[in-house]
């Protein structure tokens, strides 16, 4: 996360806590030409449009006023959908029992990416369960996590 990410996600930490939300992820990100910041907020029983809206009004005055982005960008507020992503220790606990795919740094056992049941986390390692075998990865050798939705 750069710094101008981390700013915001500060920022967006204390209005998803005035606001009784979860934040989620913050993502600066270039497509194109363009600069999107993303924001990725939940709360319990699920988001709804009304929340993301507030959120994202109160978030632009916010970012309008402070200015820690110095290039023009479009500021998206959204659910984090079914393929939420898992990046706090939090996280791998409250999905225990969910399926996973999580994507190496470096390969274990010839494999980059792993999909399987997340069993949750003890002593910073995240234990997920996949082809036949349990698996301990520490958070740092975890590129990305995510719940995983077959359809």
């Amino acid at each position: 996360m750069g710094k101008a990410e981390e700013k915001v996600s500060l920022l967006a930490e204390r209005l998803a806590e005035e606001l009784a939300v979860e934040l989620v992820d913050v993502e600066l990100v270039k497509e194109g030409s363009q600069w999107f910041l993303r924001i990725y907020i939940d709360k319990e029983g699920g988001m709804d449009l009304d929340t993301c809206e507030i959120f994202s009004r109160r978030l632009g005055e916010i970012l309008d006023e402070d200015d820690p982005i110095s290039q023009a960008y479009r500021l998206e507020v959204s659910s984090p959908g079914i393929e939420r992503v898992l990046k706090k220790e939090k996280d791998f606990v409250r999905f225990s029992g969910q399926k996973v795919k999580i994507s190496l740094f470096e390969a274990i056992d010839g494999k980059k990416q792993l999909i399987g049941l997340l069993m949750g986390i003890q002593d910073g390692k995240v234990k997920v369960e996949a082809d036949e075998k349990v698996y301990e990865l520490a958070l740092a050798q975890i590129s990305k996590a995510n719940l995983y939705w077959e359809f």
